[in-house]
């Protein structure tokens, strides 16, 4: 199973979000290479980035800095999720030597043109697939729509076979130290045969061990790296990721 250390950046910094809520942050430290050398240090072969503030509308640019500079400080493959809604932002984050980009909100409300991303750059666009009590969020996880995440996935997948990845949060879970939705992530996975990435609530090594044991591909883990409730050299060991 892949391990997917996450950093989480807003203007600049890495932080942590409590069930995506922007008033509930701690920040981290000043400087997010630290943590992506960090976790290389540990162990990492790859790392997720999450711009919050273009998640949200809000201005990226310190975070898209950031993201190049963790990218070349490390070498390792990112992939980096939150506001990719055109070309013009797939092309220019690409551009700063991303590996791969989740898509979330776009891929819902324009089908369609996600599929035709995913077909025009194979391989390289996730779908960002984020649910509260099963329905898609969207937004920077502000809003709620009335689809069902495994319908969403399906759609997609009926639409190309280009897709990456589905990065699956139930948000919930998210930075909540309560273990994971397994019973959501099993039915998100024997929906389809995209590759999927469970994300949100890992907490504990038995809670990698069950991932590993369902067969899950890859695995995002955040706050409990950073809280010191699992240490990353242990979890990439279970998950047999050396």
């Amino acid at each position: 199973m892949e391990i997917w250390p996450a950093i989480d950046l807003r203007h600049g910094k890495p932080v942590r979000l409590k069930q995506g809520d922007y008033d509930r942050q701690t920040i981290f430290g000043d400087d997010p290479v630290e943590f992506a050398k960090r976790w290389q240090d540990a162990g990492a072969k790859r790392l997720h980035l999450v711009d919050l503030d273009a998640a949200r509308g809000d201005d990226p640019e310190r975070n898209r800095d950031a993201a190049k500079r963790i990218v070349e400080a490390t070498g390792l493959p990112c992939q980096l999720g939150g506001g990719v809604r055109d070309e013009a932002a797939i092309k220019l984050l690409l551009g700063l030597g991303l590996t791969r980009l989740v898509v979330g909100s776009q891929a819902l409300k324009q089908p369609a043109w996600f599929a035709s991303m995913c077909d025009r750059y194979p391989g390289q666009l996730a779908a960002g697939i984020d649910a509260r009590d099963g329905m898609v969020a969207t937004d920077g996880w502000l809003e709620t729509s009335s689809t069902p995440a495994i319908e969403l996935a399906q759609d997609l997948r009926s639409r190309t076979a280009n897709i990456a990845a589905i990065i699956y949060t139930d948000i919930a879970r998210d930075g909540m130290m309560s273990g994971p939705n397994f019973d959501g992530l099993a039915q998100m996975a024997s929906a389809t045969d995209i590759p999927l990435v469970a994300s949100g609530g890992v907490t504990t090594l038995e809670d990698v061990r069950q991932l590993v044991e369902m067969d899950m591909p890859a695995a995002i883990i955040g706050r409990s790296l950073y809280d010191g409730a699992m240490n990353l050299e242990d979890v990439v060991k279970i998950a047999n990721d050396l």
